[in-house]
């Protein structure tokens, strides 16, 4: 491990809370050291009040705030005698732990202390750093962690055994600290929890913590444990249809539609693929901030080696006879492990996902290397279930709120890299589902970046194209619930007979046999839909409502239209549910450029804006208002609807 510290960047710094902020950057950019919030950094400072007089002041990292791209606005001011003060209770409950701090912090737009403020506090140094170190916790993680700490740190170190985040941990700390320190003391090691460096100054007390963990992973090298087991011989076994079914079953435990990011790689396979990986799996989280707990559960119906449950969802039987919970929370498991396909992690939405999998890979990291230390070992059943069903993590899940409408939900769209396709990415998006984009322009690989969208170039008329894309988004997001078929062409105005035979094949085969093969590709992944499938059909007025001169695409979208209705006959018994859209004058797409515009309303005598709203309601269509209404199409207001046409034209006369 090496310091990031940059002078000439250091020196950009106008005072002592921007270097803490400096420093508490570098610490975020390691994920070894800090990962999805986690971690501690404060400072304490002494400004002046209101009157005039001296105060001192502990600025710590706020709630909600990570320390990757933490700012000044981020650290918490509060009252630092008062803290001090607070550590010497003989009791204090989490709830009126978090009641002081709140009526302590001295502006009222900053965010909430951490639940660590009062330990930050009564350490007597004006910088400290604490992170979840991945080798420090490789180390305490075993039976003999506390011996082994000693061999590594001698005096530079106070060590403190496992005691719950909070208001006991501090008072705990407040005791230990002053009968252990020594003039050669710069960290504290809490046991299973994580390392604390401090200093007088924000390089000092980074570098050390550069150093402590250093030391670590020095020693895990000297035994033999650095070292994980090798890539894997044999490569991944995947099953596209097997991952939406396990996707499937894991939405009916958790009673809610959950995404399925399936991970293949060579750490995850290797782990995976261990011989004791129900032994090692099993023991429990490596830290209480990344409680993700293992257990097998033979009815999700795969020969899966173990299961991973996040904290907030996990319950045990045995737990439960020191302290039996108010709620049952749902039993879904949040991370499965296979020897087959490697991990998958399951989320409420792509960025839930995407933590779960990033904490169980350095979790997997550190149990590997306890257990050739000699043993891995956790925290207690009790433990995990105290904190578990911790007052303050309870209060978290209560604050949690309203789910997006498509939570844990997946749509594929066509055409999606302009117009009505684009248009309904973005719908989708709002709406909180993980989107597939497919278009046949490469710009679609790279319009979004952001992790609940997957753009993939894919030529809709090449069926093993096809196929390559549904496999791609289910080993992304577990599988597929919605369907937007909205790619299509329209070819030239011919008459018809002026119409080759080669354009009227061309545009068929991307107006209908395209869709067709997408349906027929997609139906088993849309009856695994947790919720039903859905499919939304964008068809054209030229259905109901043919013009001259457009034979090709007319024919196209009415034979398209007529395939979705026997599709509404036939999947109707297995909840897949699909609804047609006939847009007209959609002008704000690719093809219509303003000259093109001027052109086609000057044909019909009309200015452009009056050519734009040439409809019985005089209003303007845009792409957007065709996707809002598809997206609507997927939701709970069309749930009893099937084999609608809906006309989205602002009233056309002939349609009328």
């Amino acid at each position: 491990m090496h310091s990031l510290w940059d002078d000439k960047e250091a020196a950009q710094c106008r005072d002592e809370l921007e270097l803490r902020v400096y420093t508490s950057r570098l610490l975020g950019r390691d994920k070894t050291l800090v990962l999805h919030g986690g971690g501690n950094t404060s400072v304490k400072l002494r400004q002046k009040d209101l009157f005039g007089a001296d105060a001192d002041v502990l600025y710590i990292k706020g709630s909600g705030w990570d320390l990757e791209t933490i700012e000044a606005a981020g650290f918490a001011p509060v009252q630092l005698d008062y803290l001090q003060r607070l550590a010497h209770l003989d009791t204090l409950s989490d709830t009126q732990m978090v009641n002081q701090l709140a009526t302590h912090l001295l502006q009222a737009t900053a965010p909430a202390p951490s639940v660590e403020t009062i330990l930050h506090a009564i350490l007597p140094h004006k910088f400290v750093d604490h992170t979840h170190a991945d080798a420090v916790l490789a180390v305490t993680d075993t039976s003999d962690g506390e011996r082994r700490i000693r061999e590594i740190y001698g005096d530079a170190m106070v060590i403190i055994p496992y005691v719950m985040p909070g208001f006991d941990l501090a008072r705990l700390c407040a005791q230990e600290y002053p009968r252990q320190a020594g003039r050669n003391t710069i960290g504290m090691v809490l046991l299973n929890h994580g390392i604390f460096s401090f200093g007088d100054s924000a390089r000092l007390s980074y570098e050390r913590m550069i150093d402590l963990v250093s030391r670590a992973e020095t020693y895990l090298k000297a035994q033999g444990a650095w070292d994980l087991p090798p890539r894997p011989r044999e490569p991944a076994r995947i099953d596209m249809l097997e991952q939406a079914r396990l996707r499937c079953n894991i939405s009916a435990l958790a009673g809610a539609p959950m995404l399925l990011a399936t991970h293949s790689d060579a750490q995850s396979l290797a782990f995976a693929r261990r011989d004791d990986l129900m032994e090692l799996s099993q023991q429990g989280p490596v830290t209480p901030d990344h409680i993700i707990r293992t257990k097998r559960i033979p009815m999700l119906g795969t020969d899966v080696g173990a299961y991973a449950r996040d904290y907030r969802v996990y319950f045990d039987e045995q737990a439960t006879q020191a302290r039996e919970p108010k709620t049952m929370l749902d039993p879904a498991p949040r991370l499965v492990l296979d020897p087959a396909f490697g991990m998958a992690a399951a989320g409420r939405s792509a960025k839930d996902a995407a933590i779960v999998a990033e904490l169980y890979q350095h979790s997997m990291q550190v149990m590997q290397r306890a257990q050739a230390l000699g043993d891995y070992r956790a925290l207690s059943q009790r433990e995990l279930f105290e904190v578990e069903y911790w007052d303050l993590e309870q209060a978290k899940l209560r604050k949690g709120g309203k789910p997006p409408l498509f939570a844990g939900e997946i749509a594929l769209v066509t055409g999606a890299a302009s117009g009505i396709g684009k248009a309904c990415v973005d719908a989708l998006l709002a709406r909180g589902a993980a989107v597939v984009g497919l278009d046949i322009n490469p710009a679609i690989e790279t319009i979004y970046r952001r992790k609940d969208f997957l753009g993939l170039r894919c030529d809709l008329t090449d069926e093993h194209a096809i196929s390559a894309a549904l496999e791609r988004a289910a080993l992304a997001y577990g599988g597929l619930d919605m369907l937007v078929l909205n790619a299509g062409i329209f070819a030239a105005t011919r008459k018809i007979a002026e119409l080759s035979t080669e354009e009227w094949r061309r545009v068929m085969a991307i107006n209908l046999d395209a869709n067709l093969v997408l349906l027929r590709a997609c139906h088993p992944l849309l009856k695994l839909a947790p919720r039903g499938g859905r499919v939304v059909v964008i068809g054209s007025k030229n259905v109901p409502a043919p013009g001259p001169g457009a034979a090709a695409y007319s024919a196209s979208k009415a034979a398209l239209n007529q395939l979705a209705r026997v599709a509404a006959l036939e999947w109707g018994a297995e909840g897949i549910r699909i609804n047609s859209l006939h847009p007209n004058a959609v002008f704000d797409t690719g093809i219509w450029t303003e000259e093109v515009l001027a052109q086609r309303a000057q044909h019909y005598g009309l200015s452009v804006d009056a050519y734009k709203t040439n409809n019985v309601l005089k209003t303007e269509v845009r792409s957007s208002d065709v996707a809002e209404l598809a997206a609507e199409m997927c939701g709970p207001l069309f749930a009893k609807t099937t084999a609608a046409q809906v006309p989205v034209d602002g009233g056309n006369e002939r349609v009328i």
